[in-house]
């Protein structure tokens, strides 16, 4: 399994720098996974476990009829969504021991390892005893089959995050008690209070996404706190699959488009108009898997919302500054008979007293008071997951085309072990391509391969990749004036 004859690996060959992959995955066999749920909750939790996650609509899509799908809009699944004829890539996902094996021939130095099935359905159970306790179990399952190959690859704890106080307990367990030093967390999806207690029998059905860091019913920050003071990155990898008019009932391509996306963005501008990033500039947060052009135009959307809507430029748009007698003499001057004779009225309709909000500012929480503010409160926090066939990585180092020069933090991840990695042989072969095709230098390549994902572990935790093979490099890199260039904000 360790031969060489791979493109991927002959990119690496010719490289000066590792390469790490910040999200590959591990396919969770399920019959195991059972095993460890029945050591954390005991026999009986397994039942309660799939009656939990079979319950939701959405995974009973196979059992209903085409009318039954369009009355509960249940939103059309992947049916298959893991390698199958590719049996040696499946496989692959699923043993450690294979993987490591299978790491040179891949091109890949380190890898940081995701659920699959754990990133969605363990930590959405409603029933907090059986959330924390399937969390617990999957934890526990991925530290103890991945720790002996802990030199070339690391799993992710995940954490349920109903609450901050589960949040934080579990983080405490899994960092202190089982040695995580990466950790996912997801959205939240609660039910409209109004909805559950006139109409509790529909409420499932009347839900709203709390991304935490803005108009949550809980105040995160000792969360927060908490990563800063275990030294882990935020990461998500949440989905937003079945938002809004993301919801098909017959075509999972339509769903899945954008949809990782969609939930970065929302969760990223939640963190940034929450004034996470304000409060806790430390702590570093990556969005997986959507890649990095939405940030982009949202960075750029926000600079130019700011320039026309900041504090100071929304009492342009005041309707009591209104001159009401220009108003009226220009009326008189341009408008047509049936306007000139409701002047008076149109006027007093424009200038009537309105109830204001509180704060008229939408940038006090994150204290932004010019533009340099939004630079530095977006872009040295911010992490974007890329996968590796994905052209608009680009956008992310071109200086020219982003506001005020600035690059944003993209890093390479696989994807392996799900349907759109047809063979894990050619991700970094794939990825590469961007160099060969003129679209990012060699420098933006081990930024997006290498550099950005030192700075996001080993930024917060220095010991991150002690004892991997990537200790030296990162340390090298960590200590380098070109890492602490990059903390700023300049490009």
């Amino acid at each position: 399994m360790s031969g060489n004859g791979s493109k991927s690996a002959a990119v690496r060959a010719k490289l000066n720098h590792p390469i790490i992959d910040t999200d590959g995955h591990t396919v969770e066999f399920t019959p195991v996974f059972f095993d460890y749920i029945k050591e954390v909750g005991g026999a009986g939790m397994v039942d309660r476990y799939k009656n939990a996650v079979s319950s939701r609509s959405n995974n009973r899509w196979m059992e209903l009829s085409d009318a039954e799908r369009r009355y509960t809009r249940a939103t059309c699944p992947p049916w298959w969504a893991r390698p199958a004829k590719n049996t040696l890539d499946r496989a692959t996902a699923s043993l450690p021991h294979l993987l490591y094996q299978r790491m040179d021939d891949l091109g890949l130095d380190f890898a940081v390892l995701y659920p699959t099935f754990g990133l969605t359905e363990p930590p959405r159970i409603d029933e907090e005893d059986v959330r924390r306790v399937a969390c617990r179990a999957l934890n526990t399952f991925h530290m103890e089959i991945y720790a002996p190959y802990a030199d070339r690859m690391t799993p992710v704890a995940v954490i349920p995050v109903h609450t901050p106080r589960e949040a934080i307990e579990e983080l405490e367990y899994a960092v202190q008690k089982q040695g995580f030093k990466a950790a996912v967390i997801s959205h939240v999806q609660r039910p409209v209070p109004k909805v559950l207690k006139e109409h509790p029998n529909v409420a499932s059905q009347a839900t709203y996404i709390d991304l935490l860091a803005l108009d949550s019913e809980y105040d995160y920050d000792p969360f927060w706190a908490k990563c800063v003071e275990l030294k882990v990155a935020v990461t998500t990898h949440a989905t937003g699959q079945g938002w809004g008019s993301r919801r098909s009932v017959s075509n999972y391509m339509f769903n899945h488009i954008g949809h990782f996306g969609a939930a970065g963005e929302a969760f990223c501008k939640a963190l940034f108009f929450g004034g996470v990033t304000r409060r806790f500039p430390n702590l570093n947060f990556a969005f997986l898997e959507g890649g990095v052009h939405w940030a982009c135009g949202v960075f750029s959307d926000i600079v130019g919302h700011w320039k026309k809507r900041n504090a100071k430029a929304i009492h342009n748009l005041d309707p009591q500054s209104l001159d009401g007698e220009l108003m009226r003499k220009l009326i008189d001057e341009h408008g047509n008979d049936r306007v000139k004779g409701k002047a008076d009225e149109i006027v007093k309709w424009i200038t009537q007293p309105q109830r204001r909000p509180k704060n008229l500012d939408d940038w006090a929480a994150c204290r932004a008071e010019k533009l340099e503010d939004l630079r530095d409160l977006f872009i040295p926090n911010f992490y974007y997951g890329c996968e590796a066939d994905d052209p608009m990585v680009a956008w992310a180092f071109n200086s020219k085309v982003n506001p005020m020069g600035v690059k944003f933090k993209a890093m390479m991840s696989s994807d392996i072990g799900h349907w759109d990695v047809t063979d894990m042989n050619e991700v970094v072969e794939e990825a590469h391509e961007l160099v060969e095709n003129h679209l990012i230098t060699e420098e933006d390549f081990r930024d997006y391969t290498f550099a950005n994902a030192a700075m996001l572990y080993g930024g917060m935790n220095p010991h991150f990749f002690k004892g991997t093979v990537c200790e030296a490099a990162v340390a090298k890199l960590l200590q380098s004036t070109s890492y602490h260039a990059a903390q700023g904000v300049s490009a």
